[in-house]
């Protein structure tokens, strides 16, 4: 199974052809590194914001890609008790850093079972360059990157208690976290996306049954509204579930807490948006429940 054709089309995979980087991959994770020379992977009092809910958290095996263990960050609720609704989070450009964990505890706060996944083979950036390198180096194998989406939904299904799962990711990660709904259209409980890349083919979307909260920034050059709009307007064409919501002047990486990006009143607001909405659809059987 490969990955749909929204890497291939929008992060030109050079996997699909063999050999090394192509030009595409190379423009795009130039683009990236310009939308982040201000950026830094260090964790901020924002990101460190303490879960509502006290949470366990551990690093997890999930599964193998091409014969390598891949491990991840686990979070749950410690008084969790049967069964909850999951979360597959995926890490922006930096990897599967302090920040990205901290995410992962605050959303394990709120009630959920929570894996973030790691695609960078276990290294975390320090610097834009690594980033760009580490990045570049998984959109050559698009089939690693599909095994390690497939392995982490396979651990949340059978090792986990999970009543349902969601996908969630920042930038690379938005664009893995709707990469995850099309290989599981019908099985993906809900899907959020921050400002990642998405497709608007209808051949793409029509499959898909979850419903979609996608946030972007009006000011990323990135990811510019327009492709947005035309998200949302392809959505709702195919009588699709979904909100998309656009941060008037927040550029790319507006809710990173790290690095000049950050916009605290619009990182905000899509953060509560996002628990809303999770809270909305994976508990939807529990508040569709008949009376005692």
């Amino acid at each position: 199974m490969r990955l749909a054709p929204l890497l291939i089309a929008c992060l030109a995979l050079a996997a699909c052809q063999g050999g090394g980087p192509s030009d595409a991959d190379q423009e795009y994770a130039a683009k990236m590194a310009a939308a982040h020379k201000d950026d830094s992977p260090i964790a901020t009092p924002v990101s460190a914001e303490r879960p509502a809910l006290e949470v366990a958290t551990q690093a997890v095996e999930y599964g193998t890609v091409k014969g390598r263990a891949v491990r991840g960050h686990l979070a749950y609720p410690v008084e969790a008790h049967g069964a909850l609704p999951a979360i597959m989070v995926f890490h922006e450009w930096w990897g599967l850093n302090d920040n990205v964990k901290a995410a992962a505890d605050r959303l394990a706060g709120q009630g959920y079972v929570v894996l973030a996944v790691d695609l960078f083979g276990g290294e975390a950036a320090t610097t834009p360059e690594r980033a760009q390198e580490l990045m570049g180096k998984a959109l050559e194998d698009d089939e690693a990157l599909a095994q390690n989406v497939r392995a982490a939904y396979a651990y949340l299904e059978t090792q986990t208690p999970a009543s349902a799962i969601a996908t969630l990711g920042w930038c690379f990660g938005g664009a893995m976290s709707f990469e995850a709904a099309t290989m599981f259209p019908d099985k993906v409980a809900a899907t959020v996306i921050f400002y990642g890349r998405v497709s608007s083919d209808p051949k793409v979307l029509e499959p898909l049954k979850m419903p979609i909260l996608a946030l972007f920034g009006g000011a990323d050059a990135h990811v510019p509204a327009v492709g947005a709009r035309e998200f949302e307007a392809a959505l709702h064409r195919l009588g699709k579930e979904a909100e998309v919501k656009v941060y008037e002047g927040a550029g790319h990486a507006f809710a990173n807490p790290s690095g000049q990006n950050y916009q605290k009143d619009a990182a905000e607001d899509a953060w509560q948006r996002t628990l809303a909405f999770l809270d909305r659809h994976l508990n939807q059987a529990i508040y569709q429940a008949p009376p005692p």
